[in-house]
């Protein structure tokens, strides 16, 4: 077996903006297995300044684990935990080396169903996720998520009642992410603020690593909250554990690239549901190829039946992505 790796930067067609900042390129580095005939590919896809893996000679290091890998035959998950982009990449490429196209059994896999997914309205000025928001809507979603923390907090809460004047809770479904944003001491007082909306969750109203204020808010908040930076960089099953006790939040919204790979994804999962603790998988903008295994994981983990709209609607971000039998149809993804 051998593996070679293909460096690629993907462009966005347009800036998407976050808290943190506007991305216009994405870097990724694909990995392609082969043993005689069959082929696999993968995809390693770290955030800058976000991902626990995001160093300076990853293409090195990536290098050194997939010199293991074509020696040993197997993936060293232990000491890859702290490199979950990388670990997610070689998982993918086993999986399509040995299984094809079809990485996991499903009806999704198949194409016979669809799995339900979330509309994503980036930061912009008003006016933007104004028109942003009306194209999610006009497109089919009956689920949107909105990117706040960027713009005057006022203009953002002014944008949601907006949106619940024209539409009810029964006709759409409001997720927001703070990416952090919010100020400790002013948290509380713009979550009771949103709660008028009827709001479904927040993610991550402050920034990460400050578990004490995050219980206090989740233990006080009138919405519900959910986990996500948070979760970065927590890769054994212990503090994990630890960590959800402590701050008991409401959901734990997972991106392989980020937290844990596969194996890091499905142990989140079952220690949330131990404990109570809704969860659900969302794409780190990664290319088709990344997208593809998120979504075939997705319906490998919560089932055929899966309601809950994951946020899975990232495969028309860049203008040269890579082609794959993906295609969102309404507010569902399916396998073609």
């Amino acid at each position: 077996m051998t593996i070679d790796i293909e460096e690629r930067t993907l462009h966005f067609r347009q800036p998407a903006g976050t808290s943190r900042g506007v991305y216009t390129e994405r870097k990724i580095w694909l990995l392609h297995a082969s043993e005689g005939p069959a082929q696999g590919v993968g995809e390693c896809a770290p955030l800058p300044q976000l991902s626990c893996d995001d160093i300076p000679n990853y293409g090195d290091v990536l290098r050194r684990f997939c010199d293991e890998v074509e020696r040993t035959g197997s993936i060293p998950c232990e000491e890859l935990r702290r490199y979950p982009s990388m670990l997610f990449g070689l998982e993918t490429a086993m999986l399509s080396l040995h299984r094809g196209q079809q990485l996991f059994p499903s009806a999704f896999s198949r194409g016979e169903v669809g799995i339900p997914i979330n509309g994503l309205v980036w930061m912009g000025t008003y006016e933007e996720m104004l028109s942003r928001m009306e194209q999610k809507l006009e497109q089919g979603f009956r689920c949107v998520k909105l990117k706040i923390g960027a713009i005057d907090f006022d203009r953002e809460l002014d944008l949601v009642k907006r949106i619940r004047q024209r539409f009810s809770r029964q006709e759409v479904e409001l997720r927001l992410d703070a990416n952090g944003a919010f100020p400790i001491d002013e948290a509380l007082y713009k979550l009771e603020l949103l709660s008028q909306y009827d709001i479904h969750s927040i993610e991550q109203p402050i920034r990460q690593g400050l578990w004490a204020y995050m219980a206090d808010l989740c233990r006080e908040s009138p919405l519900p909250i959910a986990l996500d930076e948070e979760l970065i960089g927590v890769n054994d099953a212990p503090t994990k554990r630890q960590m959800l006790n402590i701050i008991r939040p409401a959901y734990i919204i997972l991106k392989p690239s980020l937290h844990g790979g596969m194996a890091g994804t499905r142990e989140w999962v079952s220690i949330a549901r131990d404990m109570g603790i809704g969860s659900w998988i969302t794409s780190a903008l990664e290319s088709n190829v990344g997208l593809n295994a998120i979504a075939q994981l997705c319906a490998d983990i919560y089932g055929d039946g899966l309601t809950m709209p994951q946020g899975l609607g990232t495969g028309q971000l860049f203008t040269d992505n890579i082609d794959m039998p993906l295609e969102v149809r309404g507010d569902k993804l399916w396998m073609g």
